[in-house]
């Protein structure tokens, strides 16, 4: 069974908020999924569909996949490095801010005709 792969790397957005969304589109077809992405009101929403959009396109170009058929067999998203700022606070001392960032993986598998 063929599958297309894409992986979009340093986005800024936690990987806990990511994962609410990425769980959203888990197993769906494209079709839904592109749907579900397009309406929901998240941060991470249009950043999760630009990499689907680049596994599609991956699909379609590398290995000849017909797009109709196409389901989203696997999403996860990986913790990225935590960007340090320093955030200053009352009578003189410091607090750490930490920017997290994700690394979103997108799966895509043709459905088997049966």
């Amino acid at each position: 069974m063929m599958e297309s792969k894409a992986i979009g790397r340093y986005l800024r957005v936690s990987p806990l908020k990511a994962r609410q969304v990425a769980d959203l589109v888990r197993g769906k077809d494209i079709a839904e999924a592109i749907g579900i992405l397009r309406y929901t009101n998240k941060k991470s929403a249009p950043l999760i569909g630009k990499v689907l959009d680049s596994a599609i396109a991956n699909a379609e170009h590398n290995y000849d996949m017909d797009s109709d058929a196409l389901f989203v067999s696997e999403i996860y998203i990986d913790e990225g490095p935590t960007i340090k700022r320093m955030h200053p606070r009352a009578y003189g001392r410091a607090d750490v801010r930490r920017h997290r960032t994700s690394h979103i993986t997108v799966i895509v598998r043709e459905r088997e005709v049966k």
